[in-house]
């Protein structure tokens, strides 16, 4: 790490392009700090994943998965809140619509790249077929979804004249993601793995390899690494939420790398990164059941309806967002009946009307959705 040289700046004529070096080698981790943060990223990695044995993940996944598609869209300027993400389409205010199209497509390609996991390897197909879900319908549509770029990007700046950063040229792409492949997939490299995504998501993000949505994309990988290897059993930790809050540090610590060969200073952020989620991904599952047990308590007020509200209350769980066609959809009662349990479920304080209409009211459950706002 001592003598990590990150690359060379290129002179292509009237701008400089960053060719990035290899990182397809063997490497010598000497940094005690760094060390010890990956210790501790271990233990709380380990925590998460065992903590979520205890309840019902196939439940909560939605919910972690709309967190990360809300928090990583806003990185890049997106303004979908969670709450949005599980409305339809039609109940958009029409100019969120575009910002909207681009969460679902994050949802989408996530829930589609985990399932690609059992047939495909962490690979460049992988990540093209992901980045094509990703940008069907959205605004980054004619840039060549599921296609590595043809032609120079830049970063930051008005043209490439006066760019914060030039990724490499785009005849060099394919040799840089092909050892990136081989890098993840070199089962005799000694490196830890938590370290390895670390540096494929700083290469990635250097490379820039698309044309539109390499941000979105390099994020998504941390968390489809974890699951290829193993490391979690299920797609429940997502780095977005802390760097969206660190965006100035994350920025300036892929730079750093860069300008300064300093890759000490960048696995410690991530590391830390690590660390501080998987504890309020804990934090997040330990509000979920201590509310499971405290909407028991309340819903035995219902009586003999408690057992309609339960199913609705597990409805909501899966989808914060309610309306009475959907209570009607999981008890198969009679319009009447589902108003007077939306009623009820209201009264309680379960559910909270969010449209302020009089008409074609829906109802979020608050509670619920704060603990992955707030965790």
């Amino acid at each position: 790490m001592k003598n990590f040289k990150s690359g060379q700046y290129i002179n292509q004529g009237y701008y400089k392009s960053f060719q990035p070096n290899f990182i397809n080698k063997e490497w010598l981790m000497d940094d005690v700090q760094v060390i010890g943060l990956l210790s501790k990223a271990d233990r709380q990695l380990g925590r998460l994943d065992m903590y979520s044995e205890y309840v019902n993940i196939d439940l909560f996944i939605r919910m972690h998965i709309a967190k990360e598609a809300t928090q990583s869209s806003k990185i890049e300027g997106t303004q979908t809140n969670m709450e949005e993400a599980f409305l339809d389409k039609k109940d958009i205010n029409l100019e969120k619509r575009d910002d909207w199209v681009e969460v679902q497509n994050y949802i989408s390609a996530i829930n589609e790249a985990v399932k690609m996991l059992h047939r495909l390897p962490f690979s460049s197909r992988l990540i093209k077929q992901t980045h094509k879900i990703l940008l069907q319908g959205a605004r980054g549509d004619h840039k060549m979804p599921g296609e590595y770029r043809t032609s120079q990007n830049w970063i930051g700046g008005a043209s490439i004249s006066d760019a914060v950063f030039v990724p490499p040229i785009h005849t060099t792409i394919h040799d840089f993601m092909s050892d990136l492949e081989k890098f993840a997939n070199d089962e005799l490299n000694a490196m830890p793995d938590l370290l390895k995504i670390a540096l494929i998501h700083y290469q990635f993000e250097t490379v820039h390899p698309f044309l539109d949505g390499n941000g979105r994309v390099g994020r998504l990988l941390i968390t489809l690494y974890l699951v290829s290897k193993g490391i979690l059993k299920q797609p429940i930790l997502y780095l977005s939420d802390f760097f969206e809050r660190n965006r100035a540090l994350y920025y300036d610590n892929l730079m750093r790398v860069r300008t300064h060969n300093d890759i000490s200073q960048w696995l410690k952020f991530f590391l830390t990164g690590v660390i501080e989620t998987a504890r309020h991904g804990v934090k997040t599952f330990d509000g979920i059941m201590q509310l499971q047990k405290s909407m028991d308590i309340t819903l035995s007020e219902l009586g003999s309806r408690k057992a309609d509200a339960q199913n609705v209350l597990q409805q909501l769980y899966t989808n914060p967002i309610l309306d009475v066609d959907v209570i009607q959809s999981v008890t198969g009662k009679a319009p009447a009946s589902a108003y007077r349990l939306l009623k009820d479920l209201s009264d309680l304080g379960v559910v909270m009307e969010m449209t302020g209409t009089q008409r074609n009211k829906k109802y979020v459950f608050k509670s619920y959705i704060d603990l992955f706002n707030n965790g």
